[in-house]
């Protein structure tokens, strides 16, 4: 995957996790708000990993 797309996902899982997370607080379910907290993390993470690509990338390109 490359840096966008990384950036893309990641960003998107964030606010499903979130979405998630506000449904079962909405409904009582702390099972739906533990896993909308672990995609909200996974979104995070993923977003990390793009912009670490795109950190890569300037210093292979600026050598």
């Amino acid at each position: 995957m490359g840096s966008t797309t990384d950036k893309v996902v990641g960003k998107a899982n964030e606010i499903a996790g979130q979405a998630r997370q506000d449904v079962g607080k909405a409904v009582g379910n702390k099972e739906m708000q533990g896993k909308g907290m672990v995609q909200e993390a996974k979104g995070d993470a993923q977003q990390l990993k793009g912009k670490a690509k795109d950190a890569l990338k300037n210093v292979v390109d600026g050598a």
